[in-house]
């Protein structure tokens, strides 16, 4: 009876420990979910109690004022597009031939922990602070880039913030792949290093190219990986924010041709500039519905090609 007590008595205590947890998980993350999306349905400015306006919100959003917020809206993740579909195509590309090089056991390249280091290293500094650094090196009069490239000729001087929207949406894309290809690097590493050694080895006695491994291989057992990568870098991709808000100049302008109007600035402006948290709340929850639309799309092309495959 006593060891059945004293049993017992630790199954409450292990509730204790796990209970501040709980608490605050619900606090910070479950009750925030629940509270926006009663927002989205309200008009409220931060003051005033929130009044309940229905749909209103979201019928706003698919309104046929070309010129007004819907336009705003459209434009916004058409920009969001434009910049992550060029990064997640260069980091990907980058990666699976460093990861590649890396592992591959005839070249037995030396130091792959120092360069795994290296490239991995940009992931560690905050983005705000990566914006700043290439603010400072892209600057059009001052910038260390133009004075690499053109030395004293300041005449041909590039303003690569200013001049070309979609100059500056193909820099911050490039910034972005600098960052993350390292992250992704180490991913798709484990999983070639996962790979049994005996498969690659029966494809090259049957007479398969290094190419043709790669492909008829390696690729298709490294599809789980591939679905993870495109599905974390899909939702980061379509929240961007530090990188093109901090590295406009003021902070938070939309750049040139409104290049830098993301969707998660344009989440920004409704509710801090102009203190429209029902509205902005609204924006969140088609957010989230355009991420969860997409990567069920993906996930059911992936099992597709699997069944095809198989």
């Amino acid at each position: 009876m006593q060891r059945k007590t004293s049993a017992e008595q630790q199954g409450k205590n292990g509730y204790w420990f796990i209970l501040p947890f709980f608490v605050f998980f619900l606090v910070f993350q479950v009750y925030p979910i629940f509270y926006s999306l009663y927002l989205s349905f309200t008009s409220f400015d931060g003051f005033k109690n929130p009044k309940w306006i229905g749909f209103a919100n979201y019928e706003r959003l698919f309104s046929k004022d070309l010129w007004g917020d819907s336009a705003r809206f459209l434009l916004s993740y058409i920009n969001t597009w434009r910049i992550w579909l060029p990064n997640i195509v260069s980091q990907l590309t980058l990666a699976f031939l460093t990861a590649v090089i890396l592992t591959n056991v005839r070249l037995r390249i030396k130091g792959v922990g120092v360069f795994r280091a290296v490239f991995y290293f940009p992931n560690l500094v905050t983005a705000a602070s990566i914006a700043i650094l290439f603010a400072l090196l892209m600057d059009w009069q001052y910038g260390a880039v133009n004075q690499l490239i053109f030395g004293a000729n300041k005449a041909n001087y590039i303003n690569w913030t200013g001049s070309s929207g979609t100059l500056f949406q193909l820099l911050i894309s490039g910034i972005q792949t600098w960052m993350w290809f390292g992250n992704t690097m180490i991913i798709i590493m484990a999983g070639l290093t996962s790979i049994p050694q005996a498969l690659l080895e029966a494809a090259w006695v049957d007479g398969a190219s290094t190419s043709k491994t790669f492909f008829k291989v390696t690729l298709p057992l490294l599809r789980p990986i591939m679905v993870y990568i495109v599905i974390t870098s899909l939702i980061g991709g379509m929240q961007i924010f530090d990188i093109p808000f901090v590295i406009t100049t003021p902070p938070g302008s939309a750049g040139p041709e409104y290049s830098m109007l993301t969707a998660m600035i344009y989440t920004y402006d409704q509710a801090f500039t102009n203190n429209q948290y029902g509205y902005a709340a609204a924006l969140s929850y088609i957010q989230f519905l355009l991420i969860a639309i997409f990567s069920a799309l993906y996930f059911r092309s992936m099992r597709r090609q699997e069944q095809g495959v198989a």
